[in-house]
């Protein structure tokens, strides 16, 4: 395919609206995209235009399976009148094509499935089977990673490459992510009388400040460093006289392996039951989404042939590295904790989620060229 054409492609996905849902349009697109060049997907449909996507190619001669995966939802544009650029067009201005998802990660998506193409029009398909895995939902609670894991899509892979945005730069572990909830109890009056109440919304100040310092002390991961958490998200009351007798806050926790989502779990039950013991106040935690943290290790053969194949087709000088956020690789890997993961794609990581984000044309074909790369030096 002429350059035009492959970024024709990634503007098309950028066009389709899929935030937070609307999979099945964008999986639709990839079908007969494929399809176009002999390679038959599979689409699986779940309900309310929710689908996940998976393509094959390979003669199977080698019993080793490579994958490739990337999610098909974005974030909302909370402020589309901020942009310079429209959020779903696509545009093209100089090496940079703009658009919500063009980082995280149609381009990523979009480099996958060409990879695939030009390695079988090139007649150069892989001996073994080269596994393309589009998702849903990666953004917001991944049900489509849970159904395809559940379906054992993973349970065969000997190798995977996730197509997040990373500039280039081998990631070979990221941490987990967890959201939870605290729900903090009291009891309601008029605030005339608030000593004839409890107010909740103390409650969760009570947790804020255990939270400063609830890890401290936590083994720090010798790729991943420190856990990092946050609070954000805080609701309270109703009504400007009235004591609340209820209030919730949400955080965000980054596991490690070193001290990862159980001991997470176990340090956060430890400061509301010590709230709960020496306080009026009662709180209730609840685990809203659970991502375990990955690691390869950065002298695996794997992370290698992806580190090479990265060095010879990138323009800019790449390097092993780590990140803080979370993948599609947590639930992959959930049966497969063995599993050698990297994590490689376009441009910068940073670009993602923001106001005119963007991905460069130079990085998302050279991002084609890496992926086909690992393929032939995998299996070679």
């Amino acid at each position: 395919m002429e350059a035009s054409e492959k970024v024709k492609v990634l503007q098309d996905l950028i066009k389709i609206h899929s935030v937070n849902g609307n999979e099945v349009e964008v999986a639709h697109y990839l079908q007969k995209l494929l399809a176009a060049h002999g390679i038959e997907p599979k689409v699986d449909e779940f309900g309310d235009r929710r689908a996940n996507l998976t393509a094959e190619i390979g003669t199977g001669e080698d019993s080793r399976v490579l994958g490739f995966t990337g999610h098909q939802d974005t974030v909302a544009v909370p402020n589309p009148d901020r942009w310079q650029y429209l959020p779903f067009s696509g545009e093209v201005v100089g090496d940079r094509i703009y658009g919500r998802g063009a980082a995280d990660m149609k381009s990523g998506l979009a480099a996958q499935a060409l990879a695939l193409i030009e390695l079988k029009e090139a007649n150069q398909l892989p001996t073994g089977k080269v596994r393309f895995i589009a998702t849903a939902g990666e953004e917001l609670g991944t049900p489509g990673a849970y159904r395809l894991e559940k379906q054992g899509t993973a349970t065969d892979l000997d190798a995977l490459v996730v197509g997040e945005p990373t500039g280039g730069n081998i990631i070979y572990a990221h941490s987990g992510s967890m959201n939870y909830r605290i729900t903090s109890f009291g009891k309601s009056c008029h605030s005339s009388h608030p000593e004839q109440g409890i107010n909740a919304i103390e409650g969760l100040l009570k947790f804020v400040e255990e939270e400063k310092h609830l890890f401290d002390d936590a083994k720090d991961d010798p790729y991943l460093g420190k856990v990092q958490h946050s609070i954000t998200v805080i609701n309270g009351g109703d009504q400007v006289n009235t004591i609340p007798d209820s209030a919730t806050l949400h955080g965000n926790v980054r596991p490690t392996a070193a001290f990862d989502n159980e001991k997470v779990i176990d340090r956060l039950q430890d400061a509301l039951e010590y709230i709960n013991h020496t306080t009026p106040f009662q709180l209730e935690l609840k685990i809203i989404q659970d991502f375990y943290p990955i690691a390869t290790a950065p002298d695996n053969h794997f992370v290698q042939v992806a580190l090479e194949a990265a060095q010879r087709n990138y323009p800019n000088d790449v390097k092993l590295d780590i990140i803080n956020g979370a993948t599609d690789a947590s639930v992959f890997t959930l049966h497969r904790p063995d599993l050698p993961v990297v994590v490689l794609g376009c441009d910068s990581w940073n670009v993602a989620h923001q106001t005119d984000e963007f991905t460069t044309i130079s990085s998302y074909l050279a991002t084609i060229k890496a992926y086909k790369q690992i393929v032939r030096d995998f299996f070679a």
